[in-house]
């Protein structure tokens, strides 16, 4: 995975993952309890 990516699909889920830089650069918590959130409520 390359450092600029918005993020990866976990291997056992199959979902998309949201990287705690891309996350961290949107700026804002959208308060889903994203795995990577570094917004600590």
């Amino acid at each position: 995975m390359a450092g600029d990516e918005a993020g990866y699909i976990d291997p056992d889920s199959g979902l998309f993952v949201l990287t705690a830089a891309y996350l961290r650069d949107r700026g804002y918590c959208c308060d889903r309890g994203c795995r990577h959130c570094p917004y600590v409520r």
